[in-house]
């Protein structure tokens, strides 16, 4: 079952710069390829970057636009530049700004959150329903500027309280090492990898992407 589980994962490589990076991961087979909108990022792209980044995925892998509490005229911008297949809002967006910006793009929203214990899981309940898919990531470390791709993970057991309804994707920490671990032994219908395919932040190597596909593909 859990060899069965793997090879439907959806898989999404965010924080890609390149147009050389985007091809290897849709040819890795990514579903989607995240691209980040955030200043304080290593791995921050401004939408025309994006946009020449993303020509090889066009067609092939969902192209995700990764924001945080980004203004409409922000969101406008990446919408007219990029044109995504999908909108992440990563920051403290409320379940009316993700009724607002779905509106406003027609596009689905993929709402993440910080998690580090049981109470953070209560803060998805006003979601449900409103936003397309949740990604669970870890609670940035003390000092850290970023929402993610800190390169940690949480405690994934925090996830059997949840409503096994949710659809949600997981990220934070997640590598060749561990990945299996992490479809095992969740509910997620998808993994989202940024950090555990660098060698440095903001940085993709191909053989540690390599080496994720190959994981994933290997689990039992």
């Amino acid at each position: 079952m859990a060899l069965a589980k793997s090879m439907t994962m959806l898989i999404k490589t965010c924080g890609l710069k390149t147009a050389d990076m985007v091809s290897h991961s849709t040819m890795n087979g990514a579903h989607q390829i995240g691209f980040i909108f955030f200043e304080k990022s290593p791995r921050h792209v401004s939408p025309d970057e994006a946009a020449a980044a993303a020509v090889p995925a066009r067609g092939k892998s969902e192209i995700v636009a990764v924001t945080v509490n980004a203004s409409n005229e922000y969101l406008d911008e990446i919408n007219t530049v990029l044109k995504p297949d999908m909108m992440q809002l990563h920051g403290s967006e409320t379940p009316e700004r993700v009724s607002e910006v779905k509106a406003r793009y027609n596009l689905p929203v993929m709402k993440a959150f910080s998690i580090q214990d049981a109470d953070d899981l209560e803060k998805v309940k006003p979601y449900i329903g409103i936003a397309d898919r949740m990604l669970f990531d870890a609670k940035a470390p003390k000092g850290s500027e970023l929402p993610g791709g800190n390169g940690v993970s949480f405690d994934w057991s925090l996830l059997e309280s949840l409503d096994q309804s949710v659809e949600y994707m997981l990220s934070g920490g997640l590598n060749a090492q561990n990945v299996c671990e992490a479809i095992n032994n969740t509910h997620a219908i998808g993994m989202d990898v940024s950090s555990g395919i660098e060698i440095k932040p903001g940085v993709k190597d191909k053989e540690l992407m390599d080496g994720f596909f190959n994981a994933i593909k290997s689990c039992s």
